[in-house]
């Protein structure tokens, strides 16, 4: 018989409280979505008012242990609202005199963006009339679709996820019927678990001439040969000449390897969703002036009526019958959530503009110039170091945030980039490698494209020691297709 052994362990977690979590999503929120967020709150708690007010310095204490006769007991626990009697309660979260108030006329620039893939996705199944069990499954599958548009998690692995996780038995027959609806979405090539697939989903969708028939063929039953490149292989079994070939080849390359990739590069404009920036820097006589896009949210302060309510049922002992206590109770309630919104509005806003200003520290020669060239190179750890929050923090601060400049409208996480040094020594952004790059495919031979050896050559021939691995990495990032695949026969 096994002995049995006691151990005695410790261990150490940190948990957030609910005040916490709401504070950290308050400030993951884009300029549109918090603007809906407070007016929402605005709307739930009757205790949270817009514009200013003065609140007097006074308050009363009531008896939280009172009987139901409204008799008070011997230990007297004393709810009072001390935090809500002093001047600080006196909106200040507009935190810099060139923010931008109510009365400001800034006009909102359209800014083409690819911030909300998966948006686009449930977008397009809020069409469709489903059951509810239905629409969650969903939900959850575009939910693991990742940022290029492949579902790489199996189907199996999902219908158990959703039993564990959401609480839903859901076959794994009915999970590919699902996951069959999806692929039917836009972009083409959509919850595709490899390229193969991907390519495929995207030819079905087109004309069924010679051409795309041959390359639907080739991508189904020759897809290993056709990324070899083994095109003598393929016109005899085939039956094909050379010319029909080139036609399929030519199909094939029009198609889009990474059907989310066009929402990933949000500054490129290639989608058609208008955003609202969350900054503004404006250069003016090389200097730079620092705004939040505060116009919609109106100035916050806990209800002068609620306050009196509280006073005039705590001030009454003789009469808290249970009825008043549980009324004393809400109205405490809505009192402390509305005093945390606007200290938690206040922190949101402090954040916001502390990050963006030690960004345009950083960078400031791009903001007073343009010149993409002069983007430093720059981590969330710097930042983070300089404003005085966790690196986490400024992620949240400057995800899916934009900033309006002289020269356009940019994501916050275009000024993000890794360093190298060149033969000089001096270090260089690997937006600078990237670029680069970039122009060395655009005016390449298309009949003999570079392979990456070739690209690693000549960059370093530039004064660039860079290692081909990381010539592939980029590549890929900038959804560049690999020598073989942009090649023209």
């Amino acid at each position: 018989m096994a002995a049995l052994k006691q151990q005695l362990q410790q261990k150490l977690q940190q948990k957030l409280s609910p005040q916490q979590i709401q504070l950290i999503r308050l400030l993951e929120l884009t300029e549109i979505e918090f603007e809906e967020r407070v007016q929402q709150e605005l709307v739930d708690n009757p205790a949270l008012e817009e514009g200013r007010e003065e609140i007097p310095d006074s308050i009363n204490e009531f008896d939280a242990n009172a009987d139901e006769d409204g008799n008070p007991g011997e230990s007297a626990e004393e709810l009072t609202l001390g935090d809500y009697r002093n001047e600080e309660d006196i909106p200040d979260y507009r935190l810099e005199a060139d923010n931008y108030s109510k009365d400001d006329k800034k006009e909102d620039i359209p800014f083409v963006s690819a911030s909300s893939f998966h948006d686009y996705l449930e977008s397009q199944l809020g069409e469709l009339s489903l059951d509810e069990t239905s629409y969650q499954t969903a939900q959850y599958i575009i939910g693991n679709i990742d940022d290029n548009g492949y579902l790489q998690r199996p189907i199996q692995a999902i219908s158990d996820d959703l039993i564990f996780q959401v609480g839903l038995d859901v076959p794994v027959s009915q999970v590919e019927d699902i996951l069959q609806m999806i692929q039917e979405f836009e972009p083409a090539g959509v919850g595709a678990s490899n390229l193969r697939e991907c390519l495929l989903l995207q030819l079905e969708r087109h004309e069924g001439t010679p051409a795309n028939l041959l390359a639907y063929k080739i991508i189904d039953k020759m897809f290993e040969e056709f990324s070899k490149k083994h095109y003598d292989k393929i016109m005899r079994q085939c039956n094909v000449c050379e010319e029909e070939l080139k036609q399929a080849i030519r199909e094939i390359t029009l198609l889009n390897p990474k059907p989310g990739s066009a929402w990933n590069n949000s500054y490129s404009g290639s989608s058609e969703h208008h955003i609202i920036p969350d900054f503004f820097v404006e250069a003016q006589d090389g200097e730079l002036t620092i705004g939040l896009n505060n116009g919609n949210i109106p100035e916050l302060h806990v209800s002068r009526d609620y306050q009196d309510m509280f006073d005039d049922y705590s001030s009454n002992k003789q009469n808290q019958t249970r009825e008043k206590r549980d009324a004393l109770l809400f109205v405490k309630q809505k009192l402390d959530a509305a005093q945390w919104f606007v200290n938690a509005v206040k922190q949101r806003q402090e954040t916001l503009l502390s990050t963006i200003k030690v960004i345009v520290d950083l960078q400031k020669d791009f903001f007073l110039t343009g010149d993409e060239r002069n983007l430093k190179p720059m981590i969330l750890k710097d930042v983070a170091e300089r404003a005085g929050y966790d690196i986490s923090t400024i992620s949240r601060a400057s995800n899916s945030k934009y900033v309006q400049t002289n020269f356009g409208i940019y994501p916050l996480k275009y000024f993000f980039s890794e360093s190298m040094q060149n033969d000089a020594g001096e270090e260089v952004s690997t937006r600078e490698i990237k670029r680069l790059l970039e122009e060395l495919v655009d005016h390449e031979d298309k009949h003999k494209p570079l392979s990456d050896d070739k690209l690693c050559e000549l960059l370093q021939q530039k004064g660039y020691p860079i290692a081909r691995r990381t010539i592939a990495k980029y590549r890929e990032q900038l959804s560049i297709p690999v020598a073989r695949l942009r090649k023209e026969i």
